[in-house]
């Protein structure tokens, strides 16, 4: 199983920036995905997740608005765009498949920062 993370980098306040996810080495179209996020000394933080078929999608507050997660299944792949970013978004991105067993991403770096 592979989960690669894409797209990070470094974003202006109030910019958009979206991540990609590339699955390999499970059915891909059966799995709920979500996106989580860390900084340094911080608990990992949930930020999305969509169905397997995507037809609903789940934020938390935090995000609401601002961050749509997505999926192609032909792709086999899971987007996050995120709009209006906040230097508090800074952070590593990481997809995860959350259904045992469970399995992480390497994680992408976004920095929002002037």
């Amino acid at each position: 199983v592979q989960l690669v993370e894409s797209g990070g980098g470094l974003v202006q306040p109030g910019g958009s920036l979206t991540l990609s996810c590339a699955a390999s080495g499970f059915t891909f179209s059966n799995e709920l995905m979500s996106w989580y996020r860390q900084t340094p000394g911080k608990e990992r933080e949930w930020v999305a997740s969509i169905t397997s078929t995507g037809g609903s999608t789940y934020n938390p507050d935090s995000v609401k608005g601002r961050f749509t997660i997505s999926r192609d299944n032909a792709k086999n792949t899971v987007y996050l765009q995120m709009s209006s970013l906040k230097p508090v978004d800074t952070a590593v991105y990481y997809c995860n498949k959350p259904r045992s067993p469970s399995y992480w991403g390497q994680g992408t770096q976004v920095t929002v920062s002037s």
